[in-house]
């Protein structure tokens, strides 16, 4: 069970969103796990995650409490991918982000080969997980399904809003902010690549997909015109 079950979108939404977890549990496997989740995040980087998580502290990209309204305009928009290696101090939940399948096959294969004793999902279709599986040669141990919304869905925000806000599965990222940053994008006052880095700073675990997000970003943007 992971919260990123709860991403918004139909199965082709997920075509570049893959998010592979590994995880130990409290008291059975938690024991020198640190250097091992560590090593799992390594193994993600020759596979060119687009984000990288530590539940504890956050993503490639964080907020900063030294910075001031001008820091939008030249603030370094790179993700730091061994800030977050380097940062995990605690047994957590590691996860790296991937936007294409081929990418993500290729790491479960390799974590397959590891065999570091720990728990390891893989978030996105049905279909996608399961190829994953298949191309590593793993037997699925079970599967998740969201229903989505119910009730009265009316007040709902607008499906681009819903795709980005639900990328932070801990809700840290307001649909009142995503729907300012889908404006922002479409009167032209922001690029779809900056809206992205401000909207990954604020996942507190590192899930948010840049690359999913930027393609929503741009989709909004071209219906406008």
């Amino acid at each position: 069970m992971t919260n990123t079950l709860h991403r918004y979108g139909d199965a082709e939404s997920f075509r570049d969103d893959y998010v592979v977890f590994a995880i130990c549990s409290r008291g059975k496997n938690d024991e020198e796990s640190v250097p091992k989740l560590r090593r799992f995040l390594e193994m993600a980087l020759p596979f060119q995650p687009v984000n990288l998580g530590d539940a504890r502290h956050g993503g490639a990209l964080r907020p900063s409490k030294s910075v001031n309204p001008m820091s939008h305009w030249k603030r370094d928009m790179q993700p730091d991918f061994q800030a977050v290696i380097d940062g995990l101090d605690t047994p957590t939940t590691a996860a790296a982000v991937f936007d294409n399948r081929a990418a993500a096959e290729d790491f479960v294969k390799s974590v397959k080969a590891a065999d570091l004793g720990l728990s390891v999902n893989i978030s996105t279709s049905i279909e996608g997980a399961e190829q994953c599986c298949h191309e590593a040669d793993i037997c699925r141990h079970s599967v998740g399904y969201s229903l989505g919304f119910e009730g009265k869905t009316g007040h709902l925000p607008n499906e681009d809003v819903l795709q980005l806000s639900t990328m932070c599965g801990h809700g840290m990222v307001s649909s009142s902010f995503a729907k300012k940053m889908v404006d922002w994008v479409k009167e032209g006052r922001r690029t779809p690549e900056e809206a992205v880095t401000y909207l990954s700073r604020f996942c507190s675990c590192g899930v948010f997909n840049p690359s999913r997000a930027k393609r929503i970003l741009e989709d909004a943007r071209k219906r406008t015109r």
